[in-house]
């Protein structure tokens, strides 16, 4: 690695519009070596690698923050980070950075790269996969596990996080200035047309969030809009670009971020009232995350109470390419009729899929597709994809 003077702190990071082109199968191979480094340390201690993989969000779902894993596990806060750092220590001691396997950090972050370029891929990859809360942990976990020293690791980690923490100041003044509703109102329409609305009579928007652990966790973003009066608290650069649409279009009467809890330890980002009195529980799942099992039964779940309580329900990708249109893409019938194939004779790991990919070249966004149109079961860390459990015969 090449160490150059720290890349600017006082520019926003120039993210895509979409993450249709950060949606990708090498990110997901760094997943499953990653998995695959935590559940070695299980043999350890199962407790610690499952705060690990909770805090670094290699399940699928979104990071945790450390006081609500310590609520999980009856834990003091600086008690669950003294336990992940420990861990993340005794996974780099006992790797070998020279395996096989971790030729593929390796590549994707290369020891000859510059800080710059190393700062902007990881930037990219924390935006798509919404893992702001812990950019500067998973991009320092990354970089070691690629080879490179533990102070160039160090500095360039430190550059990830600083950039996203200036992009969140940035962000709060530029909203105290916003005056053009015209964009945001637009997208927001489109969105708007993808929802499940229920037939039932609203209920009343919540009147504060349903998320009280963390509320005020000092790694989650915080921005004032005006709709609303009083500062809000978001997780990612996502979540934050939704509010700011919510706040900047005059479809919007008003919004409570987090409004709801469901299953206990999942909260939908946002619950929006139209101007026309219609309610829509809204949620951000990344574009390369919504076939994971995880987040589609956390939807299911969501669904169904935005559903009891006359609203509607949307999931936001980040893209122009939502559910709708993934369930009606365009894709190969060789590719699904080898996947099934495969099915029929049991679970299929992430070797099969990676060789499979190679001989007929479909990308992540097509296997997400058939994921959702067929009901399989896409386990994250590690990979496993299955068939749906049969339904009995109907009598």
């Amino acid at each position: 690695m090449t160490a150059e003077a720290a890349p600017a702190t006082g520019a926003e990071p120039e993210f895509a519009d979409d993450l249709e082109l950060d949606v990708s199968f090498g990110l997901e191979e760094i997943n499953e070596v990653l998995a695959e480094v935590i559940e070695a340390q299980a043999e350890r201690s199962r407790r610690d690698a499952d705060i690990v993989a909770l805090r670094l969000g290699v399940g699928g779902a979104r990071p945790e923050t450390l006081a609500r894993i310590g609520a999980r596990f009856d834990l003091a806060r600086d008690r669950v980070r003294q336990l992940h750092t420990r861990t993340v220590g005794q996974m780099l001691r006992e790797t070998r950075l020279s395996g096989s396997r971790l030729a593929a950090f390796t590549r994707r972050y290369p020891l000859d790269a510059r800080d710059p370029a190393l700062t902007r891929a990881l930037l990219v990859e924390t935006y798509a996969t919404e893992t702001d809360l812990v950019g500067n942990e998973l991009s320092y976990l990354k970089l070691r596990l690629a080879g490179h020293p533990p102070e160039d690791a160090k500095r360039v980690a430190g550059y990830v996080m600083q950039r996203i923490m200036a992009w969140q100041k940035k962000t709060n003044r530029r909203l105290g200035k916003l005056q053009d509703a015209e964009p945001a109102t637009g997208q927001l329409k489109t969105l708007l047309e993808q929802a499940d609305w229920s037939a039932g009579k609203p209920a009343p928007l919540p009147a504060r969030s349903a998320r009280t652990v963390d509320g005020d966790d000092d790694g989650r973003g915080r921005f004032y809009l005006s709709k609303v009066g009083r500062d809000v608290r978001f997780d990612s650069a996502l979540q934050a670009r939704l509010l700011q649409m919510l706040n900047a279009s005059d479809l919007v009467d008003t919004f409570q971020e987090h409004p709801i809890t469901v299953d206990g330890d999942y909260y939908p980002t946002v619950a929006a009232r139209c101007t026309d009195g219609r309610v829509a529980l809204i949620d951000v799942q990344p574009l390369g995350h919504v076939g994971f099992q995880v987040n589609r039964a956390a939807a299911a779940a969501a669904r169904a109470y935005a559903h009891d309580h006359g609203w509607g329900w949307l999931v936001w990708t980040g893209s122009h390419i939502g559910i709708p249109e993934l369930l009606h893409r365009k894709i190969s019938g060789r590719l699904e009729e080898r996947l099934q194939r495969l099915l029929d004779s049991g679970p299929v790991f992430w070797p099969t899929v990676a060789h499979l990919r190679d001989e007929l070249e479909f990308d992540p966004l097509d296997f997400t597709a058939l994921v959702l149109r067929n009901e399989w079961r896409w386990e994250r860390a590690p990979f496993l994809l299955s068939a749906p459990p049969s339904h009995p015969p109907e009598r």
